[in-house]
């Protein structure tokens, strides 16, 4: 997967970003040398076989990245929520597509050649931090498509998201569609909405009337089915 690639290249091609404009002010902790970009809903951040310029930390939103297979089937490889890096590559191209999910803010910066240093050290850290909890979570998707049934992966998906947007037992507000969600999976839509209805006949989630959200009723059964 793109993010254990990445890594292995990690700290030699990451660089300094490109100082903002002087009309949009740097929020408190944001590093000196970065810009926000704003994208709409399906908006693209970048096409695969890009150069690969910058990489990406989410302010507010999501986005996924994907590539499109010979047959033209997606698959989408990670969502990338408020907090996660991505577009970092080893190589000097983009090897996946990105878009945003729903309205989006990122902070932009610039790759150059040569390793982080000096003043970019604490960048560089949260940088890596960041890629190895992607990479955690590469790992875990892996196992997830080739081991587990649609019931088992709807159930890790659910949770692994509410994690994520620390909501536990909560409305889990989902920013992506179902078709989204089948083209993570590996599944058809029909087969999402099969293991989701299933769920929620069992009580273990409750589906509200907006489509789009998710009350976790039982989360130890849950991670029984997950496990």
């Amino acid at each position: 997967m793109q993010t254990a690639l990445a890594i292995s290249g990690l700290l030699p091609v990451l660089g300094r970003a490109f100082p903002e404009s002087p009309s949009a002010p740097r929020p408190a902790g944001e590093p000196r040398c970065a810009a926000r970009r704003t994208y709409g809903a399906d908006g693209e951040v970048f096409a695969e076989g890009d150069r690969a310029a910058f990489f990406y930390e989410v302010v507010s939103g999501s986005v996924r990245t994907y590539k499109l297979l010979a047959d033209g089937r997606r698959q989408i490889d990670a969502f990338h929520l408020p907090g996660d890096i991505f577009g970092v590559e080893a190589g000097g191209d983009h090897r996946f597509s990105a878009e945003a999910v729903t309205d989006t803010k990122l902070v932009v910066h610039r790759r150059e050649r040569g390793a982080l240093a000096g003043n970019d050290g604490d960048l560089a850290r949260k940088v890596v931090a960041a890629m190895m909890r992607s990479l955690e979570r590469a790992q875990d998707h892996m196992m997830l498509l080739g081991r587990k049934s649609a019931k088992e992966r709807i159930a890790t998906f659910l949770l692994g998201l509410a994690e994520r947007l620390a909501e536990q037992g909560g409305p889990l507000d989902l920013p992506m569609p179902r078709a989204d969600i089948a083209d993570h999976l590996g599944l058809t839509v029909e087969s999402v909405s099969r293991a989701v209805t299933q769920l929620e006949r069992e009580g273990l989630i409750e589906l509200p009337p907006n489509r789009r959200t998710v009350v976790l009723r039982n989360t130890a059964a849950l991670r029984n089915i997950a496990a």
